[in-house]
């Protein structure tokens, strides 16, 4: 199993195949996401979500 560093906050993380964001706030198992890129077909309300550590990559 492939072990995902942690992103820190203002870090520009990618996931769900199109969507990419800047890390807000660190948590014990995820981080809060501002969205500044949506190729997809997902709504985030107030451009803002909560991303799993293992959900993502650090670009």
């Amino acid at each position: 199993m492939e072990i995902n560093n942690i992103a820190g906050v203002g870090d520009e993380i990618s996931f769900k195949s199109g969507v990419k964001g800047i890390v807000e706030k660190i948590y014990q198992n995820s981080v809060m996401v501002s969205v500044t890129e949506n190729t997809t077909d997902l709504e985030f309300e107030g451009d803002k979500t909560v991303i799993g550590h293992k959900n993502y990559e650090i670009i």
